[in-house]
């Protein structure tokens, strides 16, 4: 019997299913402890100020809903090229025991709902290099391109800080 699941937005109640599902990606990604969100961080910058946006697979059916086993995270973004927004796929992960029921087809099929109706010139994600299964799933099943061009930067903490030196004081 195929395995029955819906396709929701996450909503302020669901922190504490959204944060297991990033522990459990943080876990296949092998960097648990990585994982610095908490539920109060999610309510705040998911809900209150919604810097992102959660999308839910979840098990059953909306009349008998069980638990989430799946989720996309995303926010928007903007292209000076395209001069149109994007989305960036944060991140995107299924529970290693309903992969294969089509729950990921479902989520980007989701997503590429949210992009048609804010006509978004492109859906962007990063997936790690060694993970090929998802690599050929990007690929294959969805015909996603690789930007092999591109190399991804990042400045965090004491990074960003350091940033103050480079400031232009306007007084």
């Amino acid at each position: 019997m195929a395995l029955a699941y819906f396709i929701r937005p996450a909503t302020v109640d669901d922190v504490d299913e959204i944060l297991r599902l990033v522990v459990a990606l943080a876990t296949y990604e092998k960097e648990p402890e990585s994982v610095k969100a908490t539920p109060e961080l999610y309510r705040k910058n998911l809900f209150e100020t919604p810097y992102a946006h959660t999308l839910l697979a979840i098990s059953g059916d909306p009349n008998s809903p069980g638990k989430a086993i799946g989720m996309a995270m995303y926010f928007f973004n903007y292209s000076t090229w395209t001069g149109k927004p994007g989305i960036y796929l944060e991140d995107l992960f299924v529970e290693p025991e309903s992969r294969g029921a089509g729950i990921g087809k479902a989520l980007f099929g989701e997503l590429g709902k949210v992009a048609e109706e804010k006509d978004c010139a492109r859906i962007d994600w990063s997936v790690l290099k060694w993970n090929q299964p998802s690599i050929d799933f990007y690929e294959k099943t969805l015909g996603a391109t690789a930007m092999s061009e591109w190399m991804g930067m990042r400045l965090q903490g004491s990074q960003i800080q350091n940033l103050r030196n480079f400031r232009v004081d306007a007084s």
